[in-house]
């Protein structure tokens, strides 16, 4: 990896807190916490998703660079969620909780050399990934879920 790929991989996770604030700016309680159907997620359950998803690829980010030969594991997101009753959490602490995990994570991928990023694991699907397939990933899965909180509140209906 060179050192512009490695700059522009964190600046594009960088920006993941500030786009999904964007995401939910504007929505009421009630739009944040509002389930199209039962076992839906809303969007303060899908942002308590982003935050739990995030705590994994930490874990996962500092696996690889240990040089544990462990698989890299995986979680049961709809679980996490349902167990944790997060659509009684508050949106704003979710997002306070994301951006100062994310400023942690940014503080140790940019101490990290372009050979650490290619460090290697092995995922839970048997396949091997580097710290920079692991980070290119989440922020991939951030967007999906934006566009996700978006559609969730373009369906929002008054009940």
């Amino acid at each position: 990896m060179t050192q512009n790929q490695i700059d522009t991989l964190l600046l594009d996770y960088a920006a993941l807190r500030d786009q999904l604030q964007q995401a939910i700016a504007g929505l009421s309680e009630d739009q944040l916490k509002w389930q199209a159907a039962p076992g839906v997620w809303s969007a303060t359950e899908v942002l308590s998703h982003l935050a739990d998803h995030h705590i994994v690829v930490g874990f996962r980010i500092r696996d690889i660079l240990a040089g544990s030969t462990a698989q890299l594991p995986v979680f049961n997101q709809d679980e996490w969620v349902s167990s944790s009753r997060a659509n009684e959490g508050r949106a704003q602490d979710i997002l306070a909780f994301y951006g100062a995990y994310l400023t942690y994570n940014l503080l140790l991928l940019k101490r990290l050399s372009p050979s650490e990023w290619e460090r290697t694991g092995v995922n839970f699907k048997g396949e091997t990934v580097s710290v920079r397939d692991v980070i290119w990933g989440f922020i991939k899965h951030v967007h999906v879920h934006i566009g996700q909180i978006e559609r969730i509140a373009s369906a929002y209906v008054v009940v």
